[in-house]
């Protein structure tokens, strides 16, 4: 496998990046263990690290202040997500790229870090009514004003991406990218391929979601269901099983745990896939770190690739599960779809996946309608279990 530092990225870019995203979402917040999660990051070689500004409200931005105080801001990557609106109650409230939003957002972030510059400013969506032109345009101006260094892309369109590239050169796409979602438009690959870019992969099975798959691979109901799932869930918990089993399989095989073989087989999938470990303490840190020397065979990483899903929540459910109810035609989610079903993970109501999406209400509850046709369940509460049980996590920052 890889070691810390890559080679075939910019000379100071270490193999994986420090994820501090969920440090101050989750769990009672603990700012002592985050800045030394950082710090032991630090030690260990690790010299990127991806944050955002609507995470904590800016308290993520915060703490890395605070963690690289004293330390040689050359030598370190920071890279930044910002577009996101929020409201005082933390409710999120759509997306705004605009160019004026986005100077704005970098002055503050440059306050809040401490820093002259950003290595990589990304917007963590684009806005619908904003061509991407203006959003790139205005970063680039932010570039050779010398406040940022290189720009970067959340998952976006072939189309908009080569939009974007016309603009101004894009280092890389950060997209959810492991084994339970890495079907992402094969088009999209082969351009951001062709064009260059690397891939920064998000959503790696680690901590508690890793952990997870023992409970999967024993055929466990999904957590707080009270022990009954509708069929649909049971359906899905068997495809779930047989990924988890392969899993637990190469893991033992290798001596190493969940979280090791999901970063050792992100760092497989090719030299220009960057995992993006989100570890919110140090002994999550450095579990995933081991993963960098386990030694899987291609054999071993054949066969949980061959047993995971190939695109996000594809479940392959049979007819009649519904009760018999009209219409019902069982079926893969889209892209889309599967957005809107991290959203409903979180407890979003129509109206706000509508302003999330930057899509009408009325298409948000036709996303919402079919998604519970498709997963053969009457309620979002019974599609929020499925998604559960498939280990799918709700939109990054939607929470």
């Amino acid at each position: 496998m890889r070691s810390i530092l890559a080679q075939q990225a910019a000379p100071k870019a270490s193999a994986v990046a420090l994820g501090l995203m969920s440090m101050p979402n989750y769990e009672p917040a603990n700012d002592a263990e985050s800045i030394s999660t950082v710090h032991a990051a630090l030690e260990a070689g690790v010299t990127v690290f991806e944050t955002a500004d609507f995470c904590g409200m800016g308290h993520d931005e915060l703490l890395l202040r605070d963690a690289l105080r004293g330390r040689d801001r050359d030598q370190i990557q920071v890279g930044v997500k910002f577009g996101i609106l929020r409201d005082p109650a933390g409710r999120f409230h759509g997306v705004d790229t605009r160019p004026v939003a986005v100077k704005t957002s970098l002055a503050y972030t440059l306050r809040r870090i401490g820093t002259d510059y950003i290595d990589t400013y990304r917007p963590a969506r684009l806005s619908p009514d904003v061509p991407v032109e203006d959003t790139i345009g205005a970063i680039a101006e932010l570039v050779e004003a010398g406040y940022v260094r290189q720009i970067g892309l959340p998952r976006v369109s072939p189309a908009i991406l080569r939009r974007a590239v016309a603009v101004h050169p894009i280092s890389d796409l950060q997209v959810e990218y492991s084994l339970v979602s890495h079907g992402f438009e094969a088009d999209l690959l082969r351009v951001a391929s062709e064009l260059g870019l690397r891939i920064t992969a998000s959503g790696l099975l680690f901590g508690e979601q890793a952990e997870g798959w023992s409970a999967a691979a024993g055929g466990s109901a999904p957590r707080n269901s009270g022990g009954w799932a509708p069929r649909a869930v049971q359906a899905s918990l068997a495809h779930s099983q047989k990924l988890a089993h392969a899993f637990a399989q190469v893991a033992a095989e290798a001596g190493a745990t969940a979280a090791q073989i999901a970063t050792a087989w992100v760092m497989s999938q090719g030299p220009d896939v960057f995992p993006l470990v989100d570890a919110r303490r140090r002994d999550r840190l450095a579990e995933a770190l081991g993963g960098l020397s386990v030694q899987v065979s291609k054999s071993q990483l054949a066969r949980i690739t061959a047993a995971s899903v190939a695109r996000p929540l594809s479940p392959a459910f049979g007819p009649g599960l519904d009760g018999g109810r009209k219409g019902a035609a069982a079926g893969p989610l889209s892209s889309r779809e599967t957005e809107v079903l991290k959203l409903v993970m979180t407890g979003m109501t129509n109206r706000g996946i509508a302003r999330w999406l930057g899509i009408s209400e009325r298409t948000a509850r036709e996303h919402v309608a079919r998604i519970l046709i498709k997963l053969q369940v009457r309620s979002r509460v019974e599609a929020a279990v499925i998604a559960t049980q498939w280990r799918l996590a709700p939109l990054a920052g939607s929470e």
